[in-house]
Formats: structure tokens, C-alpha cells, sequence
């Protein structure tokens, strides 16, 4: 049986003044959304993980009932602190209909050329997982070795030098506490002038 292709059903989030690109792999199913926008699973920590890392305070990112996470708030922080968001991942098989990265299978990776005409200022690209940082790998030169979790490589695309970050997961399946997520994470925005 041919699995369906499912493409991508948000828009690259490309602020002006983007001096950061953060790159996860794709969107769980819609069903687990909570907001229409990156990292909508409640379950997810990234929003909890960027909360306590700016803001020391975990629900920071969180609606006021604190059963969903705040889309506008997240985009005008993220506009702020010239972040971007996104993923590696433009259309993929679902090999088990769920939201692990390990059942799912990239037909095609994002146009990482395409994204990076549009945010000039750029200087780095950090990935959430394992799956976004061997996707986005494969679009570097072949040498271009895959950094330690919560370290970078210097990775040259399309006659430019960029900071290369593999972060670690914001899965609950990453199996770390989310204090220890939050300061390696403070420690890209730190080295990065953003925090």
C-alpha cells in the first residue's frame, strides 16, 4: 500500500532582523495541535523550554487557562529576538500515523535556499531532534560533521560561513529534564547575543 505524502501545512515563521534559524523536522498530526502554529502539541516543551530559559518561568508561553500555548505571544517574542522557526522536513510518509520522528520518513527536505534569500541576516541554524539535524546535514557539503548536542559546527552554504546548533530534543521522548533542555538552550541565545 503507498503511503499518502502529507506536505507541510504551516508557513516558515521568518521575522525580519532573523539572526537565528530554529529547525524541528515536522508537525505532529492535527488532531494533537493546540495552537496553529510550531511546537502545537501540548506535550512538546519547546514554549516551556524557551520560557524558562528568557523568562525563568516554564507556563510563561502559556494561555491565560493554561490549557493551550499563546500564538500571538509567541510570534511577537520570536519577531523580538530575531528567531525564525520552521522545519527540515517539507513533505513526509508518516510510517505510523503518530507524532515520533522515528516513523516518519522525509520525501522532501525544505528549501533551505529558498528560506534563507528571505532572512538575509541569518547567522545560525539550530535543530531540535535528531531527525531535523540529520535532515538538515544532508543539505550541507558531505564533510560537514554533525555537531555534539548543545554544540555547533561552522557549516559553509551557498558561499557563506553559518553556525551550525544541534539542540537537544523538546520530545518528552528526549528523555532529560526540562531545566537541564533550558540552560543548554540559554546558552545558544547567550553565545548568539540573543538572550
Amino acid at each position: 500500500m503507498m503511503l499518502p505524502i502529507e506536505t507541510h501545512p504551516l508557513q516558515p515563521f521568518l521575522p525580519g532582523k532573523t539572526r537565528l534559524l530554529m529547525l524541528g523536522s515536522f508537525p505532529p498530526p492535527k488532531a494533537k495541535w493546540k495552537m496553529d502554529f510550531y511546537y502545537p502539541n501540548f506535550q512538546n516543551d519547546m514554549w516551556r523550554i524557551l520560557g524558562l530559559a528568557f523568562f525563568n518561568e516554564k507556563d510563561y508561553f502559556l494561555s491565560e487557562n493554561k490549557s493551550s500555548f499563546d500564538k500571538e505571544k509567541i510570534m511577537e517574542f520570536l519577531s523580538l529576538k530575531g528567531i525564525a522557526v520552521c522545519d527540515t522536513a517539507h513533505e513526509v510518509h508518516r510510517l505510523k500515523g503518530n507524532a515520533s520522528d522515528n516513523f516518519l520518513e522525509i520525501v522532501t527536505p525544505l528549501n533551505l535556499e529558498n528560506i534563507l534569500s528571505k532572512i538575509p541576516d541569518c547567522k545560525a541554524f539550530a535543530t531540535t531532534g535528531e531527525k531535523a539535524t540529520e535532515t538538515l546535514r544532508s543539505l550541507f557539503p558531505a564533510t560537514t560533521p554533525i555537531p555534539k548536542i548543545g554544540n555547533s559546527v561552522t557549516v559553509d552554504f551557498l558561499n557563506k560561513k553559518y553556525k551550525f546548533y544541534r539542540m537537544p530534543s523538546s520530545s518528552r521522548a528526549y528523555p532529560r529534564p526540562l531545566s537541564e533542555k533550558a540552560k543548554i538552550y540559554r546558552q545558544l541565545f547567550t553565545e548568539m547575543e540573543i538572550l
